[in-house]
């Protein structure tokens, strides 16, 4: 099943949100698992 172009849109904001958090953070210790924790999820996405 397939997103239509709102729910895509949506998908992006979030993504976008979600970098944008691991860019600002300071600490490189949480900046790291935060993008990890992002990369696990989008693999995730990818074997469903």
């Amino acid at each position: 099943m397939g997103m239509t172009d709102k729910q895509f849109q949506s998908w992006v904001r979030f993504m976008l949100e979600a970098l944008l958090e691991v860019n600002a953070e300071q600490d490189p210790e949480k900046r790291d698992a935060k993008m990890a924790k992002i990369l696990d999820n989008l693999q995730r996405i990818l074997e469903d």
